[in-house]
């Protein structure tokens, strides 16, 4: 079978085109083909699918094989594949994913392919119940949590997909240590993913992320979104103006609105080849 091995500013997976035909087991094929010395290697897999409701449909698989709701460098990649093989014409799409309708903008380079895309996100989940977690009210803003003996302040925000955002410094951690710690802490019954996030100027974030399922990645496209809307609620950045995220793997433009919240960031494929599956 072919795969496009594709990226969001170092997020990588291992990309499929099922607009003719579904993949069997994809959760095993994701543990399988994800191993960086004995597969392919990536942070998952992907799938481009047919939808009845949009464009196309995307569904994605961590590297452990659980499924995820939404992928926000993943979603870029997947209307780039579909523009580019042909199933989207023009500079907008549509995609059906697990956490709603997605509707993206191309930019297109000189030979008519998507770079980039700007994708409206949705709005950000600030229910503490809805994210979810054992946390009740409106908002969870800097609200305390103890992680193997120490107190975190956490801000909570669900992009599709749950985030914990803690403000520490994220170059003096141990994050394959802690990381694991914060996404199966019990006050979050379907795990998390966390994010430590520091002020680096006017509108400008610097973050490493532990993906659920993934551990460390290189980015996080729904991560940088909730990390945005945490420095919102926190009083470090200006709700409706633009938030440069700056990740591991490079750096997302970010706008928080009342209605949506607003991700900006490339879209490229690294190489194609085929597998026996």
């Amino acid at each position: 079978m072919k795969f496009y091995k594709m990226h969001g500013i170092g997020n990588d997976y291992i990309y499929f085109d099922c607009m003719h035909g579904e993949i069997e087991n994809p959760e095993r094929l994701a543990i399988q083909l994800s191993d960086r010395h004995f597969g392919i290697g990536g942070d998952g897999i992907i799938l481009l699918c047919k939808s009845d409701i949009a464009d196309c449909r995307m569904r994605m698989f961590n590297a452990d094989g659980s499924e995820g709701k939404m992928c926000g460098n993943g979603v870029r990649c997947v209307g780039k594949l579909a523009h580019d093989l042909g199933y989207v014409k023009g500079d907008k799409c549509r995609i059906e994913t697990l956490s709603g309708i997605k509707t993206l903008e191309f930019t297109l380079d000189e030979c008519g392919k998507v770079a980039s895309a700007r994708v409206d996100m949705g709005a950000a989940v600030l229910n503490g119940e809805k994210i979810p977690s054992i946390f009740k009210g409106e908002k969870i803003v800097s609200a305390p949590l103890d992680v193997d003996g120490m107190q975190y302040k956490v801000t909570l925000v669900s992009m599709g997909n749950p985030h914990c955002v803690v403000f520490a410094d994220p170059d003096n951690l141990d994050l394959e240590k802690i990381g694991g710690r914060f996404e199966n802490h019990p006050a979050f019954p379907e795990r998390i993913n966390t994010e430590f996030v520091k002020v680096i100027g006017n509108n400008h974030l610097k973050m490493r992320v532990w993906e659920r399922g993934s551990g460390e990645t290189l980015a996080c496209g729904t991560g940088a979104c909730a990390c945005a809307v945490a420095a919102c609620l926190n009083g470090y950045c200006v709700k409706g103006e633009e938030i440069t995220v700056s990740l591991l793997g490079g750096d997302l433009k970010i706008v928080y609105t009342n209605d949506a919240v607003y991700m900006t960031g490339p879209a490229s494929l690294v190489f194609t080849g085929e597998i026996e599956i």
